[in-house]
């Protein structure tokens, strides 16, 4: 019996080591048949480079962005032209609060344009440091919410590496907003920061109209129903209709907040928000 027992059991690593995906057949799954890719990685113990390479890929993506639309003058133009706009127009609004002088505000707006247009590699370069700072650290907190509210809150079974390969995986999908929106931008000859309606159409982000529109994006859209689907398989629930609500709860009620604090204070639209 015993010798038996011992032969069955490199045959359960052999089945084991069947049924851990490659690379290609993740990211080919992660946008075919998340589901199932989830359901499969759920068996086995998390892997770090099951989000540590996602996110590298967008980390890339986003800088080879970033090269490719400055080096493209229209693109470029446009872009500083918006950021013009709009720190213009929170100049104004300080300088109708009280908040600083007429004269402040033309100073300050003068430095921002001089700098925008000594802006070089170097500023390049500092900007895709701050992307690949920004992206773990924002990714490490939001894999950290994620985590108390499928553990406490929905009651599924998973720690933090869980969380942050349910999350991690799912920016494959991000990747290819990235190059719609390099795509975008160089055929239409404008800055995209997202792939939403709002940016297509050409409507700001001022206003609950304004944000409706930019949340109309099909490309974040798909990504939070698989995040939402990433997390109901990794938890170890059936009820995958729960996850996806709370995710989209937590997407959508998150950038509404953000959204209002923005046009309550108006310094924090030079955040992005």
């Amino acid at each position: 019996m015993d010798e038996l027992n011992k032969s069955e059991e490199p045959i359960e690593e052999i089945l084991e080591e069947e049924e851990e995906l490659g690379l290609t057949d993740k990211i080919v799954n992660v946008i075919t048949e998340p589901g199932e890719l989830f359901s499969s990685v759920s068996k086995l113990p998390p892997k770090t480079m099951d989000w540590f390479l996602p996110l590298l890929f967008v980390i890339i993506a986003t800088i080879i962005s970033t090269f490719v639309l400055f080096s493209n003058p229209s693109i470029k133009a446009d872009m500083v032209e918006k950021q013009m706009e709009q720190i213009e127009k929170n100049f104004q609004e300080m300088v109708d609060k009280g908040q600083m002088t007429q004269s402040q505000a033309d100073q300050q707006l003068d430095m921002v344009q001089e700098r925008m247009d000594e802006a070089g590699s170097g500023q390049l370069i500092i900007s895709s440091v701050g992307i690949i700072i920004v992206t773990f650290i924002v990714f490490f907190i939001i894999a950290g919410v994620y985590l108390l509210v499928a553990k406490f809150a929905l009651g599924g079974e998973g720690d933090y590496k869980t969380s942050m390969v349910a999350y991690g995986l799912p920016h494959y999908i991000i990747v290819i907003q990235v190059i719609v929106m390099i795509v975008a931008a160089i055929g239409m000859g404008k800055m995209f920061m997202d792939t939403s309606i709002g940016s297509f159409i050409g409507v700001g982000k001022e206003g609950i109209y304004g944000w409706i529109m930019h949340k109309l994006d099909p490309i974040s859209i798909w990504f939070y129903t698989v995040v939402g689907i990433a997390f109901a398989k990794m938890f170890k629930s059936e009820d995958t209709a729960k996850y996806l609500i709370t995710i989209f709860a937590l997407w959508l009620g998150f950038s509404l907040l953000f959204h209002f604090l923005a046009e309550a204070f108006p310094f924090l639209r030079w955040f992005g928000l």
